[in-house]
């Protein structure tokens, strides 16, 4: 036996370059205890044991039972389950249990085969306990009675061997032998004649014995009756009857008949047919007809299970003789076993970054039928992501052909389906279903490539202005997205501190009060990140705009309200109705309708006299001075923007009313002064005559100048702003007074007590602006030509704030 085993690993061992056509060949005996040692199969296939786990060593068989157990740590081959030679093989001369060693990485199948040895575990058993034999007495010496032969499941020397009768008789021997591969016999052989009035009846053993060590042997009781002149046995026209029918044939169908004939006549003539039945076909599925011989099916035939059946037909004469014929019944297959699938390995879930040609499942396909009938062709429905190719004789691959995306396929259900070739062919669909594992590969995208929020000034902390949102095509962690403010660029400073992200549900908070005044928009970056492994993340822009409110009150620039004394106009008596007085000018630091400024008179001490332009602030006269008209005129003129609610405020100012312009010096008071004393009319009459001679002398200068300005306004260019006096005067404030567009030219002249405001035209909103240039060449004069008006053309020291003293040094002309 060792000597054997070496024979067989050298065998092995020199053909491993050959493993796939030259398979391992080891034996075993039967009935060995699970966990006995086969062989050593890393050893003969030249593999070192590490080897087999490293590369995933396991048994695969085509029928899916696993007889054997491989040890991967040592490499030895051991029996998984007791094994019985006659349950697997039946009485096959050989029987061997083939299976495939399966390696991974790469993939390759060493063929392994395991010889199952018979040991001598059955004894002999005849079909009949007791057999019971009538012989006429007229048998000669020498006549031979056939008898059922014992069965013995084990085979070659552990089956059957001799035959023997005990206790030994004068009368009859035993013989012994084989007619064909498929028929035995066994004889009762008459020594001596027969004498019924001297012995009827007699009975013996028959021992059957095998050649097992220790023997084995079964015995079966004989009984001789001797019967009187029926001197013709039964005889059968074949010793050995086949018949084919089909596994699919129904119940009640006739295989074949078995005619036996006897050449006596009268009841010892009359056959009768009955099955000797043989061990292990108690229900064989088969029944005869004791009249006719015809043999039927009791039961649907199945080839897979047997594909022939040996019957023992007895056809016995009235007179007790009989004769013993063989009936071998053959099962024609038929295509009635679909292809089976058996799975050996199956992987789900995929990564969505596996790597075309990842094998996905391997698996076996077998057909119990034979012939066309088990011949299998397998198929994977239309699929672009998977292919299915043939490995190693009736082993599949599943493997991937294209990569996969989990946002695109999250879930394949792959049909394979194996067909055989018969008529009309059967199939059988396996299901695979995979299942695709996120992988972070998708970057969080927001619902809109940038988002414009608006919040209004002087807000409460933490109010909510708005919300932002990205979603992430990947799931679980790697969707989960969180939002956080960053800089544009790694070198800037963090974001504005007044804004606030929620980290959850990406909410958009303003942390302070804001100015509009101070800031009118602000832009930050927002971040959205996945928490995947690397985290993922995409940004966007917000833009915050802020809302002005109406939370600035106009600012009356002139006239100036911070003197002490209140600035006064000069009004000649001869002014006529529309006569411009004064123009009233103010700001407001507010935007839009907020700015929006209109000018209303709110107190006069002629009410009548005065008329205030609400959108210009122009002080106009309403009708002509008269005489009765008080010399001082008090006004108030009431400023107010368009904001709800609206703010306001007041500008006051005064008017003298006087006949002669020279009266301009006089001090304001001592023309209400009619109750001094005459003492002082002396010095009021010097000086009116003083300050006459001075006007009339500058309105000469006055007059002498205008027309040589005209004349060089004539040979000049004369430009024109299209700004107006809120953007000149309030740049920064970004807020004005005047809603219309207008030019002026302007004198200013130092020390001058009045001043006085000429409209010339509306000017092109086409015409490019222009800044002011100088038009005039003395030192106490200056002639400007102007667009915008800025705070620091009118004063330079101190843009957005212009004094009384310098705001009534203007002439408008």
């Amino acid at each position: 036996m060792a000597i054997a085993r070496q024979v067989l690993c050298l065998s092995a061992f020199l053909s491993l370059p050959h493993a796939r056509s030259e398979p391992l060949r080891y034996s075993v005996a039967e009935e060995g205890e699970s966990g006995s040692v086969v062989g050593n199969v890393a050893e003969d296939a030249g593999l070192a044991p590490a080897q087999l786990s490293a590369r995933r060593a396991r048994l695969a068989s085509e029928d899916g039972r696993q007889h054997f157990r491989l040890e991967r740590g040592t490499g030895r081959l051991v029996l998984a389950e007791r094994l019985d030679r006659e349950e697997l093989c039946g009485q096959a001369a050989t029987c061997t249990l083939p299976f495939e060693l399966v390696l991974a990485n790469p993939l390759q199948f060493l063929r392994v085969e395991v010889a199952v040895e018979d040991i001598n575990d059955h004894a002999p058993v005849f079909p009949e306990d007791q057999v019971t034999f009538k012989i006429p007495e007229t048998s000669n010496p020498g006549s031979r009675f056939p008898l059922e032969g014992a069965r013995d499941l084990d085979i070659g020397s552990n089956s059957i061997q001799a035959y023997s009768i005990t206790p030994e008789n004068e009368y009859f021997s035993v013989n012994f032998g084989f007619h064909s591969d498929y028929e035995n016999y066994v004889e009762l052989v008459l020594e001596k004649p027969l004498d019924r009035e001297e012995q009827a009846e007699m009975g013996f053993s028959v021992i059957a014995t095998d050649g097992g060590s220790p023997p084995r042997s079964g015995t079966t009781e004989i009984r001789i009756v001797v019967l009187d002149v029926n001197d013709n046995s039964p005889v059968f026209t074949k010793r050995l009857y086949i018949g084919k029918v089909l596994e699919n044939a129904p119940e009640g169908s006739v295989v074949l008949s078995v005619v036996a004939t006897d050449l006596d006549v009268g009841p010892h003539g009359d056959i009768s047919y009955q099955f000797s039945q043989a061990v292990s076909q108690n229900d064989s599925g088969f029944f005869i007809d004791p009249v006719s011989g015809e043999i039927k099916l009791t039961k649907p035939l199945d080839f897979e299970s047997a594909e022939k059946y040996e019957l023992s037909v007895r056809a016995t004469d009235g007179g007790g003789l009989s004769a013993l014929c063989k009936v071998l019944v053959e099962v024609v297959d038929v295509n009635d076993n679909a292809p089976e699938l058996v799975v050996s390995s199956f992987s789900s879930p995929l990564p969505e970054n596996t790597l075309p040609g990842t094998v996905v499942a391997l698996f076996a396909v077998r057909d119990r039928d034979s012939g066309a009938n088990g011949k299998i062709s397998c198929a994977l429905e239309d699929q672009l992501s998977f292919l299915l190719r043939p490995t190693y004789k009736n082993y599949y691959e599943l493997v991937t052909v294209s990569a996969l995306d989990r946002e695109e396929t999250a879930q394949y259900i792959l049909s394979v389906t194996a067909a055989d070739a018969g008529s009309p062919p059967l199939t059988t669909t396996q299901t695979f279903t995979v299942d695709i594992s996120d992988v972070n590969d998708n970057a969080p995208v927001f619902n809109q490539t940038s988002y414009t929020m608006y919040v209004r000034e002087n807000n409460v902390p933490t109010v909510l202005v708005g919300a932002v949102s990205a979603a992430d095509a990947d799931v679980g962690p790697n969707a989960k997205v969180t939002y956080s403010l960053v800089p544009a660029h790694p070198t800037e400073q963090p974001p504005c501190s007044c804004i606030s992200v929620n980290s959850e549900n990406g909410d958009v908070f303003v942390l302070r009060p804001l100015d509009y005044e101070q800031v009118k928009q602000i832009e930050v970056l927002v971040s959205a990140s996945d928490a995947g492994s690397p985290a993922l993340s995409a940004s966007v822009t917000v833009h915050l705009v802020v809302v002005d409110e109406n939370d600035n009150a106009p600012l009356v620039l002139y006239p100036s309200q911070d003197s002490s004394s209140l600035s006064s106009e000069l009004v000649p008596m001869s002014a006529e109705a529309g006569y411009l007085v004064t123009k009233v000018v103010a700001i407001d630091a507010d935007s839009g309708q907020n700015s929006w400024l209109s000018y209303h008179l709110l107190r006069a001490t002629d009410p009548g006299l005065f008329v205030v332009g609400a959108q210009s602030g122009e002080v106009r006269l309403r009708r002509p001075v008269t005489e009765k008209d008080p010399v001082k005129q008090k006004l108030i003129v009431l400023v107010r923007d368009n904001g709800q609610p609206s703010l306001s405020a007041t500008a006051s100012l005064g008017a003298l009313l006087l006949s002669d312009f020279s009266d301009v010096h006089l001090p304001h008071s001592s023309l209400a002064t009619e109750d001094e004393g005459d003492s002082l009319t002396m010095y009021l009459i010097i000086s009116l005559v003083f300050v006459s001679l001075l006007f009339l002398t500058s309105m000469a200068a006055f007059v002498v100048l205008k027309v040589c300005k005209r004349n060089g306004l004539k040979g000049g260019h004369v430009l024109y702003g299209a700004g107006t006096l809120q953007s000149g005067l309030a740049s920064a404030a970004t807020a004005g007074t005047l809603p219309h567009p207008y030019c002026y030219e302007i004198s200013l002249t130092t020390g001058s007590g009045n001043s006085e405001f000429k409209f010339l035209k509306p000017t092109f909103p086409s015409l490019p602006p222009q800044h002011c240039t100088t038009g005039g060449a003395t030192d106490d004069e200056q002639d400007f030509t102007c667009g915008p008006i800025t705070m620091e053309d009118v004063a330079p020291d101190n843009p957005g704030m212009l004094s009384a003293e310098q705001f009534n040094s203007l002439s408008f002309s």
